[in-house]
């Protein structure tokens, strides 16, 4: 019996592995050798391509594309409309099926709305990638990027709150009161 939901209108193709209490809606396509953890939501129309990997409660909104090659962690966020590529020259009269790149969504990352990840490009743990922005090149863990191509601009807490990092080299999350130490252009959860 399974014990996830998928609208009548879904499409979910042969040997799937789907978890517990995730929610597919309509007009999806799940293709073949998918792994789906538990409590995900995909929204309407939203093509998750073969052998795709998706960790326990990823989110991700209507009308985005998974390509072959990416893996999303736990708690990550996929907003409306973005999409991943995995081919970097892609050619309609070259097959380049054996050539697909590899990207990998660290945990609680979030992917704003109309974002593109350029393959092979990773991004990093709770990093938050704004609306419209163009990723072109790896994104570090807690990164704040924008733009068209994404340059990052500041830090973000793991509650999504801007961080501002005094003389020290250290910022206060305002939710959670969690402490972060900026050091060396890396952030680190205290």
């Amino acid at each position: 019996m399974e014990k996830y939901f998928a609208h009548q209108t879904a499409v979910i193709d042969n040997d799937c592995n789907i978890g517990n209490g995730t929610k597919i809606w309509h007009f999806s396509h799940i293709m073949p050798n998918c792994e789906i953890g538990q409590n995900c939501n995909i929204g309407q129309n939203v093509v998750v391509s073969p052998n795709v990997i998706l960790g326990n409660n990823v989110k991700i909104q209507n009308n985005v594309s998974i390509y072959t090659g990416v893996i999303c962690e736990d708690d990550v966020f996929l907003g409306p409309s973005m999409v991943f590529t995995n081919v970097t020259n892609p050619r309609s009269a070259v097959v380049r099926r054996g050539q697909y790149e590899k990207t990998v969504v660290k945990r609680g990352a979030s992917i704003g709305a109309n974002a593109t990840i350029v393959c092979g490009h990773d991004i990093g743990e709770f990093a938050f990638i704004g609306a419209g922005a163009v990723v072109t090149k790896t994104v570090l863990a807690y990164a704040l990027v924008v733009g068209n191509p994404a340059k990052q601009i500041g830090w973000m807490s793991e509650f999504g709150h801007r961080l501002n990092f005094d003389e020290n080299g250290k910022a206060i999350c305002p939710e959670g009161k969690q402490e972060y130490i900026l050091e060396n252009n890396i952030v680190k959860k205290l």
